[in-house]
């Protein structure tokens, strides 16, 4: 019962590193006035019928802090790679000269970095609430354990570990989307 008591732990905190990792994620496309290649992940271009990675079609790099520029390695395929920012909504506006796409990031407006802190907050939000999930579906297995012969001290015991973890995860998340929000609020 022991070894089921610790791996039920060990999924937990491997469950809660990944929300953890999804958050950061997530975090990365929201821009915050700055050019950040990553605001283009899970972009997807129509290469040949199939929807593929813009980074898996092109070279993506930041020349300075207000601009990035987008190199395909076909030139058949700055349409599509227009197209494919354009759908996004990312708020901003491609320009090619037929060889390379470029892109000005503006500044952001007051308003729109509080909306940017809103919808950082949001995924923070979202994030804690996966974890508290994620406690609570671990509690349940800690449960069955108990009803199949675990001992109640052996129980409360991994509750309070789970409990330590997710106020340890939690914290973690405050943290990232407190730098997130510094960062975006930043002129």
């Amino acid at each position: 019962m022991d070894e089921e008591v610790e791996l039920i732990q060990m999924e937990t905190e491997e469950k809660m590193q990944r929300s953890i990792k999804h958050l950061k994620s997530e975090l990365a496309r929201i821009r915050a006035g700055r050019a950040n290649i990553n605001m283009f992940d899970g972009i997807m271009v129509d290469y040949y019928g199939s929807p593929t990675p813009l980074n898996q079609v092109s070279n993506i790099n930041a020349p300075d802090a207000r601009t990035l520029a987008i190199q395909p390695w076909e030139k058949t395929l700055i349409d599509a790679i227009e197209k494919a920012i354009m759908a996004a909504n990312l708020g901003i506006t491609p320009q090619n000269n037929g060889e390379i796409i470029r892109i000005n990031i503006p500044m952001l407006t007051e308003e729109r970095r509080r909306d940017l802190v809103k919808q950082v907050k949001n995924e923070g939000e979202n994030a804690k609430i996966a974890i508290r999930n994620i406690r609570r579906d671990s509690k349940d297995q800690l449960k069955k354990l108990l009803r199949e012969g675990l001992s109640e001290d052996i129980q409360k015991d991994a509750e309070e570990t789970l409990q330590e973890m997710t106020d340890q995860f939690i914290k973690e998340v405050d943290d990232i989307i407190e730098v997130k929000e510094k960062d975006i609020m930043t002129v």
